[in-house]
């Protein structure tokens, strides 16, 4: 089992854990493939919102990989992304600069 980081606006990972699902680095197939069944992701969200400048700086969900498919899902026309399926635990928002001493990875 591994561990993963992934940095995504609340906003979007709000989407994903409604639908049971994770994006990473906008919609590219390589790190979702990289991932494992079982393997577990906490997702980083660095802004509020995508594209804007609302600071949050929090870990806002956590979850698990289900299954190994990757698939496309068709945003718009121009943007189809791939995507993994996450079963999602219950969390609590957690903002990081308490926890920066503690977190090797840094």
């Amino acid at each position: 089992m591994k561990y993963w980081i992934v940095v995504v606006s609340k906003d979007h990972i709000a989407r994903g854990v409604e639908g049971g699902f994770m994006q990473a680095n906008h919609g590219k197939e390589a790190p979702l493939k990289r991932m494992s069944v079982g393997d577990e992701v906490i997702f980083y969200s660095p802004k509020k919102t995508f594209g804007s400048s609302d600071s949050l700086q929090a870990f806002t969900a956590i979850g698990r990989v289900t299954d190994d498919e990757i698939y496309q899902h068709k945003m718009a026309d121009d943007f189809i992304p791939y995507r993994r399926n996450i079963n999602y635990f219950k969390c609590q928002e957690t903002p990081i600069a308490p926890l920066i001493n503690e977190l090797d990875f840094i």
